[in-house]
């Protein structure tokens, strides 16, 4: 997975950055796929398992089955959800036999698959024909507001790294359409997309700020590399930015989502 060195990381870490996200956009993409009771399903690239525990809450641990090439995260979704079945795989190559599961979802991952092609193809290989296929990434270029802000201010401190890095240009998708494009090229039928937001809290900005210095995601990694005064500018750019001082805030953030029937 392209980048996936910058989520070899704690999973605390992950929790205190975009992880803060990912328990309500889990329910969203639930909800958008439609996945009902009763159903066997699969989370890619789970990360340290907040689309899992969804699953998991809705469908019971025994239905639920996850990969991540991350054996930090994987250990972590292992740990935190007991009686579910966790793997360190890639997403093009999961170890499961074709149709395995009746839904099979990826949360924030299909950007960082090495061959987005190929992992979209292995979802749909362990679905069940007449399963549905899920997933959703973030409006980078657009209403993800912590990573938008962020890379809008690398841009200002460091105008052609900043340009060279910001996940709203690099990230071939991360615009409305894009992702279900992939999963309809894919030969998903019935594909449909839509919008998911999901809110994070933050104590002050401090607390938005920590774990960006340690590396974490493509974020965390640009923040990490700038020398201290640049990371100093960094900061003062994006609290500007923000708007955020040390009283505490919520952020919104947006995601396409995308989902088709197997064949």
């Amino acid at each position: 997975m392209s980048g996936a060195e910058s989520f070899r990381a704690p999973a605390d870490v992950y929790d205190a950055h975009v992880g803060r996200y990912t328990p309500s956009l889990a329910r969203a993409l639930i909800e958008f796929a439609g996945v009902a009771p009763g159903t066997r399903a699969l989370d890619v690239g789970c990360g340290p398992g907040a689309l899992a525990a969804a699953l998991a809450e809705r469908l019971g641990p025994g239905n639920v089955s996850a990969a991540d090439p991350s054996e930090p995260f994987a250990e972590a979704c292992r740990a935190r959800l007991p009686g579910v079945e966790v793997v360190v795989a890639p997403a093009e190559s999961l170890p499961f036999p074709g149709g395995a599961f009746g839904a099979a979802l990826s949360q924030l991952v299909v950007n960082f698959m090495s061959d987005p092609e190929a992992g979209v193809a292995e979802l749909i290989r362990v679905t069940e024909s007449g399963g549905v296929v899920a997933a959703c990434v973030w409006d980078y270029a657009g209403e993800m507001t912590l990573l938008r802000a962020f890379w809008d201010a690398a841009r200002e401190i460091e105008p052609e790294r900043g340009a060279a890095a910001d996940e709203g240009v690099v990230m071939r998708f991360c615009r409305e359409g894009e992702l279900a494009g992939l999963l309809s090229s894919a030969g998903l039928r019935e594909v449909r997309s839509g919008s998911l937001e999901s809110r994070a809290a933050y104590a002050g900005f401090d607390d938005l700020w920590a774990p960006l210095p340690t590396g974490i995601a493509p974020s965390g990694a640009f923040c990490k590399s700038l020398e201290a005064d640049g990371r100093a500018a960094l900061r003062a750019a994006y609290r500007r930015r923000l708007g955020a001082g040390d009283e505490p805030f919520e952020l919104t953030a947006r995601a396409w989502a995308a989902a088709g029937v197997a064949p």
